[in-house]
């Protein structure tokens, strides 16, 4: 399957909710419990977070996931059984890794490639792979029919924005703010609005937008002028509290409200 699982959940026509979840965190079992609560919650597409020393992209929340994940020994084995474990359970959902280049450098690109697709991954999402740098990882990613998905942000210009179309392969993971990831209680809206505009301009491909989302209204809000969201801190937060019935219960509200978005 592979890319097809991506393809084929955005030729629906639904607004998408991608969740983020960190692998390892607060401990394997919890985190393996905590993938599967917001998958049977209603998940669209589901994040694996890849723990890492230097999360350059992320906020406190996500930075403390990391860390502890690292200090109860979480590796790329640990990761990928996770992968594997819940491919066997969700075999139509799409699973991205969320990781930072170091990692997949070190293992060594076709390696790490090879293993995430044997173990039911269908793409990357790469905070700190800039468009310009992405095309040796992407050699290995299309060998082996993963999808790389690329960032853009409010400051991307015109001509970058198509740069990151060209290489970017079934989205674009549109970040909503300058700054790290984190749950906040406003977000810029209507400037969010007109930059999605911007992007559909210079870019055809499904757009998500993340960093900052954390609720229902955000939610419905965003979903209007794209194709769908993605939120993490919130939900790490609480899969590292061990509420996963409250984790359960914010994955419903954030799709019960994209369900009420505008239909392109």
């Amino acid at each position: 399957m592979g890319r097809e699982r991506i393809v084929e959940k955005f030729s629906k026509g639904e607004k998408v909710l991608v969740c983020y979840l960190m692998a390892g965190y607060p401990d394997y079992e919890t985190s393996l419990e905590a993938f599967r609560t917001v998958l049977k919650a209603g998940a669209d597409f589901l994040e694996i977070g890849f723990p890492f020393s230097d999360p350059i992209a992320d906020g406190i929340t996500i930075q403390m996931a990391h860390e502890e994940a690292l200090k109860r020994g979480t590796r790329l084995k640990h990761v990928l059984s996770i992968s594997s474990t819940l491919r066997g359970e969700f075999p139509d959902i799409p699973f991205f890794l969320m990781t930072y280049y170091n990692p997949v450098f070190k293992v060594g690109l076709e390696r790490f490639c090879e293993l995430a697709k044997d173990s039911g991954i269908d793409g990357f999402i790469v905070p700190d792979l800039p468009p310009e740098e992405c095309w040796e990882l992407k050699r290995y990613t299309q060998k082996f029919g993963l999808s790389l998905v690329l960032l853009a942000s409010p400051t991307s210009s015109e001509r970058r924005l198509k740069l990151i179309c060209e290489h970017t392969d079934d989205m674009t993971y549109f970040v909503s703010i300058t700054g790290t990831t984190g749950a906040r209680e406003k977000l810029p809206i209507e400037r969010l609005k007109l930059d999605i505009e911007r992007y559909r301009k210079n870019c055809d491909k499904p757009v998500v937008v993340g960093f900052g989302v954390s609720n229902g209204e955000q939610a419905r809000a965003i979903g209007d002028f794209s194709e769908g969201v993605v939120v993490g801190s919130a939900l790490v937060k609480l899969a590292g509290e061990r509420k996963l019935q409250e984790l359960s219960q914010k994955v419903q509200e954030l799709k019960s409200s994209l369900k009420l978005c505008l239909k392109p």
